[in-house]
């Protein structure tokens, strides 16, 4: 007897918070190649749209919802949109979220300091509460939360970031614990230093990036698709047993 391959998302809805570009793009565009249709979140209407269209160019279906995450009448609209494109929803990725803050602790102004927080951490709280409905009704939920390594280590000049990570984390072990009744296991990923527009202006200047990559065993930064990679996994089949636990994709950074 034949059995389907534990990556399979087939029949399988999914929504991706902050998936206009980097790794939110490849995390929507991975799990539509395995199957799934895919509700494309972003700020940006453009951005969202031309996700949804490359998913769709993939055989699979999909809808735009443009929507601020830290803004909870957004969030509810998001939801609405959600319910009307597909009468359940299967997998939740957390993956919307900013860092317009590089100094010193000091120097981070509160306003800035509140956006991170906003988006960040309050977002993912605000979509996790907003989805868990749909998400508990019926076992098989997955819900990824994407976190950083600046959860689980220090990385100077970006405390506001660094905060919110480490928040995810144990928003995603309290999910797991409070969800797991319903079948719903909820994982998180830390990814390093991955090749995105968030981290351009560290990788582009010459000394930073000499020694960003210095402290990479594996010597070079991840790619987007790799970080895809790890997220489909989670939130498949082959990882049913998995919950409440966190996945880095650092090329070894916090193993030194």
């Amino acid at each position: 007897m034949s059995r389907a391959p534990l990556c399979d998302l087939t029949g399988r809805v999914a929504l991706v918070t902050g998936a206009s570009r980097g790794i939110g793009r490849a995390v929507a565009l991975a799990l539509a190649r395995h199957g799934a249709d895919v509700l494309v979140n972003s700020r940006k209407p453009e951005g969202a749209e031309a996700v949804a269209g490359a998913v769709r160019e993939l055989g699979r279906r999909a809808a735009a919802l443009p929507a601020d995450v830290s803004d909870p009448a957004a969030v509810a609209h998001l939801a609405e949109g959600a319910a009307a494109f597909a009468p359940h929803l299967d997998i939740l990725v957390l993956n919307a979220g900013v860092s317009p803050v590089y100094a010193r602790a000091e120097a981070h102004r509160l306003e800035d300091w509140q956006a991170v927080l906003g988006t960040n951490l309050t977002g993912a709280f605000l979509c996790a509460r907003a989805f868990a409905p749909r998400l508990t009704a019926r076992p098989g939920g997955r819900v990824l939360v994407m976190a950083s390594i600046g959860g689980l280590v220090g990385l100077p000049r970006l405390a506001a970031y660094n905060a919110t990570k480490g928040g995810l984390l144990q928003l995603t072990r309290t999910l797991a614990l409070e969800w797991a009744q319903h079948g719903v296991t909820v994982n998180a990923l830390a990814p390093g230093f991955i090749e995105t527009d968030l981290t351009a202006g560290l990788r582009e200047h010459p000394a930073l990036r000499e020694k960003l990559l210095a402290r990479v065993p594996l010597g070079r930064f991840g790619t987007p698709e790799e970080v895809a990679a790890a997220a489909l996994f989670l939130v498949s089949d082959a990882a049913a047993y998995i919950t409440g636990t966190v996945l880095t994709v650092d090329g070894g950074w916090t193993a030194s």
